[in-house]
Formats: structure tokens, C-alpha cells, sequence
């Protein structure tokens, strides 16, 4: 077994890559690329006269910079085209709150502004995971977090508050117990914005450039009815019951047939131009205006050649719609080009579009296009016209809520209320339990009605009709090594093996091969990097006194292994050990280093920053090995030393443009981020931090069209800052207009930047959202996880359920137990405990780097490793209803609460709905004399809650009118 452990070692070696670091991690860090989303133009059109009409600002996204660029049609591949901000993320209560017993609780803070919180104890996508989903409802908009189970820690009001950065209240939070509040609270989700979608479709012929000769089209040409064929199915309007999107369905008012489609769940309904009603009489078509001018997203196909003069969205009068796509089709080689105007105060959404941007395949453009105009929809609703709007509905609501309940409240003095600040799900006291399992039962019938009325209104997405069943995402995992037995403290990417630092020293690990002893438990490794283009692999050790920096050939290192020498100890590495770094704590490295490698040491407040420089005789090659010293140490030189006011928790380097006296150092520490300069030790301040507590995750450097920049990352938050260089012995640092924050669902403790994605890991899943805007994509339920390395690919341990069998070979495990991500249609249906004959265990995972970066946007980007096939299993991709989890009822309390559900929508019910049996039952217990003030407290909410609703309805509703947005 050694011997072949050391040969597939050997083997493994031989075969590395002579790839520059800096290469890899370019490739690796990527560029911001804002350019591929467009530049701001102003717009200007004339009309016959000469006279101009219409003057905007658009930013006109092309995927090149001249459209005339010849192209070769071919068919086109890429993995980020992702519907952001998806739906079944983003309409938390309507998911995981609805129809299940959860809290509300009201109060105002400090400013004595009124605030909702709703919290809900969950178990995620019945991955055995519970999980407080907890939703913060104020004025400004929504906040949405998770926060961890624990059985023997509870947990309290204030302490969801404080993870939500609010700690002043002007009045403590109390809870509501009223099942009615469930109502005014779905009113308040559907602010977020809409499910469905509604879409202009202006068919335009070769020269017609004012918005009256489009609008006066009767009919389209046979491309344009190959392109709505595309686009969707034509549907009959008369009778129609799905989402109509402001058509009229009853007196063909609106014409008598339209397309409809549905994509990953949404509905769509498109407002095609050629079959709105058409007037002879009148030039300016109003009726059709009527419904396109008030899309906020309008197609225009535009029929001729790339030399006839181009749509331009001046040409339209529409104050209200801020993004056009154009697409043109091309009969020789049957391809649709697309171009994106979006108005200036757009936010950046995705996906860019390709360059240059052709699409030969259809359904791959038809799915690019739904994508983008979808995202496009959704960016706008947060531009100034709609967020404002949306706001001032939002603190109506919620001020006109919390004046309905306040009074109600005070009235109300049990023991019930007065648990507002304690445990989030108490056990109630014996006196009272039957009582509130009589609310609980009423208040889980009253919401499962909403659920199933909210989603027969189609207020919901339609979660069986989705596309792209078998579609592969880039972070689909594979299995790396199965059953793993050992704690990681740290490890880095070596070639395609693994070096990892265990509890039981240091191993080298590859896929389906034996692990490999390197080091043995002596040498503790805190923190390491392999750097194979400068032959060194750079370690930390120990902690505390005996903390030292170390420096290895991994030449030498490889040669140990393959001559199967004695694995080192740390008695060993003592000529390994660079001076001046002993009780460090703390290290980083540029990521750039190709004339030389820069690394700062943090001992205590003290920064200490040593180069080795770059000779490129050092690569990993045989004449190397043969000549260079064992020890490399005596390469690296002491530069300088610099004191901060406290130890750093987080370092990076960040580099300047020049790279002579503008490098620089981003430090984390006490409540700010601070950067420092490396030649002359000034520390300017870049971010502070605005709360009480502080857990400092990573601060990540990104570019963006060659200047720096960082992604600053804390508690819940990831910051994107601009970095200036310095200019006259100073840094400019002040507000950009590309600088932007978001908010993670969890805490990460780690935070990987693989663009064009940003992941964060938690203890329990993997968040992955777009670098350019922050926008969530997908989160992936991972039990147990611990991110291992990320520098090149990234891998992970995790807790998976693995087939027991002794038959079965170490490759049919791994591939069995692969965390294939959940998707929209890719649910659990039973959590993984009900697996009969199976045992759960530690795992070692991989997601190659070259699947998240895919295909550039200007280039390809290589793969900073070598191409490696492993299979890996698949899903079937077959669509599965959402699992909704099991209450505490009985069998006959659920099955009436189903069939009283069903009565009360079908309208069936002419008399007031009963409550529960254990309702019933408590009806005749004598009261207490404090219940008659409960009971009138409780009826005089209801009654008050029930004459407001309506109020309310009406008020969301004329805003939601006013904006234009169907909901």
C-alpha cells in the first residue's frame, strides 16, 4: 500500500502545471466589467421637421463596441444566466411562514417609527437543518434573516433585533396573537414587487423611427410571428384564467388573442402591438399606447439590415417604461442580435450580454432574453420613481397598522404578553396551553387559506410549469474524497491534489487516491498558501508565543515524497523559520505577484512587511530542483515595520496602479476598515462600522477596469468600495457611484469571490450571488459545512447520507453522496433521516473553479488547473410541488381545516366558519375573571382589523396601480 501511495504521488507531481499565480487568481478575481453592462448615453431624435423630440439618458448595453463587428455563427455556451433576486427566495413570508404556526410581534425604535417582526422556527428544504427565518418590517423596505437552532440556547427578541443592527426601541416589542394579522402582513410582502410579468412587444418595419408609424403596424412580418412564436403560445383571450396581465379576458376589448408563456414559474403575459385593437381613425393608436407605454419593459423588433437606422428609445413617448431590448433577425444565417437600453437610474442586472451579441441557437437566446427582461423588471422597481413610491405605501401600511393594534394591546395584560422579549417559541404555561392551542389551530387554518386562495388568485408563481429542467449550475459539486476522518484546521490547492492540515498532521489528498503523509501532528498549520510558480509553500504555525512563519521549496517537499523519506516533524522546520515573525497571528500575500511577492506579518498591533524576490529560475522545474537551496528562506527580506492602534483581525493587499509607493493594505479592526500605506505606514479610513457588534468576515480585492477595489464584508453586509490611488502623498476616498452594499440571509463566517460570483458559507449553506449588484441566484442547503480552500478551486466538508453497503466502491459513494444543490424544481421530499440503511458522514467536496468563471465576456478564462473528468451523478430533473412541513395537529384537525379551506373559497360556507374542536371544547370551560377583557379585547381587534383591511387593500392597490406593476 506505501508503495503505491508513493508512486501515485509521484505521478501526481510530475504532471503539475508551469502556470503563473498571478495568471491564476487574474482569472481567479476577474474584473468588475461594468463596461459589458453598458455606458450612459444621451439619446437624442428628431422628427420630420428636424426639430428634436425627446432627450434621455440610456445606457446602451451592445456586448461590443460596434455593431457592424463581423462574427462567425456558431453556437454559444455560457452558465450565468440566472434569474436574480428569485422568487422562492424572496417571498419568505408567503413560504416559510404561511400556514404554519410562527410569531408577530410590533413596536417602534428609537425615532418612533413603527416596525413589524415576524419570526418562524423552520426546518430548510427538510434538510434536517432547523432555522429561525426571521422578516423585520419597516418603512424602508424589508429585512430577511437566518439564524441558527440551537436546543439548549434560546433565543429572544432582542437578540434578532440586535442581528438586524436595531438595539433602541422607543417602545419594547409586544406580540400580536390576532390570525388576522397574517392578512396586513401578505398585503406588506407584496410590496416587494410582482411575481408576474408583463411585457411590451412593438413590432417596428425597416425606416419607421417615430413611435405613431410603430404603434400603426396591423400586422407583422412572417420573422416577426416566428419571433412571438418563440416568445410563447398564443393564447385565446375570452374565458381565460391564468395571468392576464391587464388584458381584458371577458369582452375582447383588448383584442381577441395574445401570447402568454410561463418561465421558471413566472407568468408572463406580452402586450404584442400587431393584436391590440387598431383604429383607422386614430393616428396615434391610444389603445395600444395605453398598455405598451405602461410597461416598464418593452421588446422592439425591428425589421432590416444593420446598416438601417437603429431604434433608439427617444422615439418613444413613454415616461413610464425604462427598459427597451431590440432584437433584429438575420435571414442569411438565421440569428437574432439583441442590444439593451436601460434608463440611466437602472441599477446594473444581468446577464451581460455576449460579444458580440448574436444568438444562433433560439432557445438559448429566447431564455437569455426572458432572463434579462425579467431581471430588468426587477432592477427598475428599485430606481428612485419606484423605491419612493413603494416606501410611502410601505410606511402607510405599517403606520396605519400599528395605530389599529397599539390600542389593543395595552389592553391586553395576560401572561401571554408579557413573554414579548423573552424566548421566541416559549412553552406556554399549563394554565393557558389550552387556550393557545385553540389560537395556534385557528391561526394555522386562517393562514393555510390565504396560502391557497393567494395562490388560486395566481398571486404566486406557478412552481410546476418551470424550463431548464436538466440544467447543470456551475456549482454543482463533486465529490472529492469520501468519509473523511480527520478535523481540517486549513489546506491550499496543490495541482490537482489537496494539501490539508489535520489534527493528524499534514496530508496531501487527490481524488480516489490514498492520502499522503507530509508532515506529521508536531506541525500545527494555521493558515498556508502554495505558490507552485515560485516553487514555496508559505505556512503559519502554532499560536500565541510560538507562532512563526514558514518557508518550504515544494520541490523539496515533493522530493521527500517521492523517495519516501521520513515525514518531518517540527523539530525539522527550524531552518524553515523566518526571522523577526515569531507571535504572529496573522499573514497575507498579494495575489499579484509577478516581479515580487509581498507578504505582511501581523504581530500583535505590529505590521511587519517582507519580499522575496521574483526569479524566474525558481520554477518547478528538474535544473531547479538539482540547483536551489533546501531552505528559501535567506530569499526573503525584512522592509519595514508598521504600528497600528490595534491587532488587525482581517488583512489584505491591495495593489496600486504603479506599484512603486501606492500599495496598499486593507486592515479590519475594533468597529473600521483602514488602509495603509506601505511605503510611508499612513493609515487613511476606508468604512466604519454602525453597530454594536462587530464580526469582521473577509475584505476582498476586485478590479474594475484596472483600479482597485473591495469588497468589504462584516455581520451581514458586503460592501463594495472604490479605492483611489494616492495622489501627493494622500488617498482619495470618497463615495463613488459604483459603490454599493448588500445584505446576506445568514452571518457568513467565509466569503469567496469567484466572479462573476460571490459565495458566502455559513454552517449550513452556501449563498451565491452576483459580484456586480449583489443579487442573490441560489442558496445551497449543505448540513455541517466547512469551507476547506478556495484560493484555486474550491472545496468544502459536509455532512452527506452515504449508502451503508460494504459493496460498494469508494467512486459509487462519492457519487452518491455529491450535495447536488436544491433548485426551484429540485425539492426533497423527505428529509434525509426517513433514508432507511444509511449513515451520515464527513465528506471532502470540490466546485472547480472553471464552472463558476465559465466564458469571459472579452476572453476566455483558463482554468487554473489542469482539465479533469470526473463523472458525476445527475438529477432527473423532474418538476416536484414544494414540501410544506408538517404542523402539530392532529390527523382529523387537519383534514377539517382542509375541507372548511376548500368550502370557505369555493364560497360554499353561508354561515360564520366554526372554530377548532379543542375551540369548542375550551367554550365551556368557566373563564377566569380576566377573560371577558380578553375575549372583548380580541373581538374588538378582529372587528377593527377586519374595517381596515379594505382601507388597506385599496391604498396598496392605487399605488400599485399608479406604478403600473400587476401584481
Amino acid at each position: 500500500m506505501e508503495l503505491s501511495s508513493a508512486e501515485a504521488a509521484s505521478t501526481r507531481f510530475l504532471g503539475l502545471t508551469q502556470r503563473s499565480v498571478s495568471e491564476d487568481l487574474g482569472c481567479r478575481r476577474g474584473d468588475f466589467s461594468r463596461k459589458h453592462y453598458g455606458s450612459v448615453e444621451l439619446l437624442i431624435s428628431s422628427d420630420a421637421d428636424g426639430a428634436i423630440q425627446r432627450a434621455g439618458r440610456f445606457r446602451v448595453e451592445n456586448g461590443s463596441s460596434d455593431e457592424n463587428t463581423d462574427y462567425t455563427p456558431g453556437t454559444w455556451h455560457r452558465t450565468d444566466v440566472h434569474l436574480e433576486n428569485p422568487e422562492y427566495h424572496t417571498r419568505w413570508y408567503f413560504k416559510y411562514f404561511l400556514g404554519k404556526v410562527h410569531q408577530n410581534y410590533i413596536g417602534t425604535d428609537a425615532e418612533k417609527n413603527p416596525f413589524f417582526l415576524s419570526v418562524v422556527l423552520s426546518d430548510q428544504n427538510n434538510q434536517r437543518i432547523p432555522q429561525y427565518h426571521s422578516i423585520l418590517w419597516r418603512k424602508t423596505g424589508t429585512q430577511k434573516i437566518c439564524l441558527p437552532y440551537s436546543p439548549t440556547k434560546t433565543l429572544s427578541v432582542k437578540s434578532i433585533l440586535s442581528a438586524m443592527s436595531l438595539d433602541k426601541f422607543e417602545k419594547s416589542p409586544r406580540e400580536i396573537f390576532h390570525p388576522e394579522i397574517q392578512k396586513d402582513l401578505l398585503v406588506l410582502e407584496e410590496q416587494e414587487g410582482s411575481v408576474n410579468f408583463k411585457f411590451g412587444v412593438l413590432y417596428a418595419k425597416d425606416g419607421q423611427l417615430t413611435d405613431d408609424e410603430m404603434f400603426s403596424n396591423e400586422t407583422g412580418s412572417e420573422s416577426f410571428q416566428r419571433f412571438l412564436h418563440l416568445l410563447g403560445d398564443t393564447v385565446t383571450l375570452k374565458g381565460w384564467t391564468g395571468y392576464r396581465g391587464g388584458l381584458d379576458t371577458k369582452n375582447d376589448t383588448t383584442g381577441t388573442c395574445s401570447i402568454y408563456t410561463i418561465f421558471q414559474g413566472h407568468e408572463i403575459m406580452f402586450h404584442v402591438s400587431t393584436m391590440l385593437p387598431y383604429s383607422r381613425e386614430n393616428k396615434q393608436q391610444v389603445e395600444r399606447k395605453r398598455h405598451i407605454g405602461n410597461d416598464i419593459v418593452t421588446i422592439v423588433f425591428q425589421e432590416g439590415d444593420e446598416s438601417s437606422p437603429a431604434f433608439k428609445p427617444s422615439m418613444i413617448r413613454s415616461h413610464f417604461t425604462h427598459i427597451f431590448a431590440l432584437v433584429r433577425y438575420n435571414k442569411q444565417n438565421d440569428s437574432y442580435r439583441l442590444k439593451i437600453f436601460s434608463e440611466e437610474s437602472v441599477p446594473l442586472f444581468g446577464p451581460p450580454l455576449p460579444s458580440p451579441p448574436v444568438f444562433t441557437n433560439h432557445q438559448e437566446f429566447r431564455d437569455f432574453v426572458l432572463v434579462k427582461l425579467i431581471n430588468g423588471e426587477k432592477a427598475t422597481l428599485e430606481t428612485p420613481t419606484f423605491s419612493q413610491k413603494r416606501q410611502r405605501t410601505l410606511d402607510m401600511l405599517i403606520r396605519s397598522l400599528y395605530q389599529d393594534m397599539m390600542p389593543d394591546l395595552h389592553r391586553v395584560n395576560n401572561m401571554l404578553n408579557r413573554r414579548s422579549f423573552s424566548d421566541v417559541l416559549p412553552e406556554s404555561p399549563k394554565s393557558t396551553r389550552k387556550k393557545e392551542e385553540a389560537r395556534q389551530a385557528e391561526f394555522v387554518r386562517l393562514g393555510q387559506a390565504l396560502k391557497l386562495k393567494t395562490t388560486v388568485k395566481g398571486d404566486t408563481t406557478a412552481h410546476l410549469a418551470t424550463t431548464s429542467f436538466c440544467k447543470k449550475e456551475p456549482w454543482e459539486s463533486q465529490s472529492f474524497c469520501s468519509n473523511f476522518p480527520h478535523e481540517v484546521v486549513c489546506a491550499d490547492s496543490w495541482g490537482q491534489s489537496l494539501l490539508v492540515s489535520t489534527d493528524a498532521g499534514i496530508l496531501l489528498i487527490d481524488d480516489g487516491q490514498p492520502s499522503v503523509q507530509v508532515f506529521d501532528k508536531t506541525l500545527q498549520i494555521k493558515q498556508m498558501h502554495v505558490l507552485e510558480a515560485l516553487d514555496l509553500l508559505i505556512a503559519r504555525t502554532d499560536k500565541g508565543k510560538d507562532s512563526r512563519l514558514l518557508v518550504f521549496r515544494l520541490s523539496a517537499v515533493q522530493k521527500d515524497i517521492e523517495t519516501k523519506q521520513i515525514i518531518r516533524s517540527k523539530y525539522d522546520c527550524r531552518e524553515n523559520k523566518l526571522e523577526r515573525t515569531k507571535g504572529c497571528h496573522l499573514y497575507a500575500i498579494n495575489t499579484h505577484h509577478g516581479s515580487e511577492l509581498r507578504i505582511v506579518v501581523a504581530i500583535r498591533n505590529k505590521l511587519l512587511l517582507v519580499t522575496k524576490k521574483y526569479n524566474p529560475h525558481h520554477s518547478l522545474t528538474s535544473s531547479s530542483v538539482l540547483s536551489s537551496p533546501e531552505s528559501p528562506v535567506e530569499e526573503f527580506q525584512y522592509i519595514r515595520e508598521i504600528c497600528l492602534s490595534d491587532p488587525p483581525v482581517v488583512m489584505t493587499l491591495v495593489d496600486g496602479p504603479t506599484g512603486e509607493s501606492d500599495n496598499m493594505i486593507c486592515v479590519a479592526y475594533r468597529h473600521q476598515f483602514d488602509l495603509v500605506n506601505e511605503s510611508t505606514g499612513e493609515s487613511y479610513r476606508l468604512h466604519h462600522v454602525e453597530t454594536n457588534k462587530v464580526n469582521f468576515v473577509a475584505a476582498i480585492d476586485v478590479y474594475e477596469d484596472g483600479e482597485a477595489g473591495l469588497l468589504l464584508c462584516y455581520n451581514y453586509v458586503c460592501q463594495y468600495r472604490k479605492v483611489y490611488p494616492f495622489s501627493g502623498g494622500s488617498l482619495l476616498i470618497q463615495p463613488s457611484a459604483y459603490d454599493f452594499h448588500f445584505s446576506w440571509n445568514q452571518v457568513p463566517y467565509a466569503v469567496v469571490c469567484a466572479f462573476p460570483y460571490i459565495l458566502a458559507f455559513t454552517t449550513d449553506s452556501i449563498e451565491i450571488r452576483l459580484v456586480v449588484n449583489g443579487n442573490l441566484v441560489h442558496t445551497a442547503v449543505v448540513p455541517e459545512l466547512q469551507l476547506v480552500a478556495s484560493r484555486s478551486d474550491i472545496y468544502f466538508k459536509a455532512t452527506a447520507a452515504v449508502s451503508g453497503s460494504s459493496d460498494s466502491s469508494s467512486k459509487e459513494m462519492s457519487s452518491k453522496s455529491s450535495p447536488q444543490t436544491p433548485t426551484a424544481y429540485e425539492k426533497p421530499e423527505c428529509p434525509l433521516s426517513s433514508l432507511e440503511g444509511e449513515i451520515p458522514c464527513r465528506n471532502l467536496y470540490k466546485i472547480p473553479l472553471s464552472n463558476l468563471v465559465g466564458r469571459s465576456i472579452e476572453r476566455p478564462l483558463k482554468s487554473p488547473l489542469a482539465p479533469k473528468v470526473i463523472a458525476t451523478t445527475t438529477s432527473s430533473g423532474i418538476a416536484s410541488l414544494p414540501v410544506t412541513h408538517s404542523l402539530s395537529l392532529s390527523r382529523m384537525e387537519i383534514k377539517e381545516i382542509a375541507s372548511r379551506t376548500r368550502k370557505e373559497l369555493l364560497g360554499l360556507l353561508d354561515e360564520p366558519i366554526p372554530r377548532t374542536e379543542s375551540a369548542q371544547k375550551h367554550k365551556k370551560v368557566p373563564r377566569r375573571q380576566s377573560d371577558p377583557k380578553q375575549g372583548a379585547v380580541r373581538s374588538t381587534s378582529s372587528d377593527s382589523l377586519k374595517q381596515n383591511n379594505n382601507k388597506k387593500k385599496r391604498l396598496a392597490g392605487k399605488v400599485i396601480s399608479n406604478n403600473a406593476v400587476s401584481l
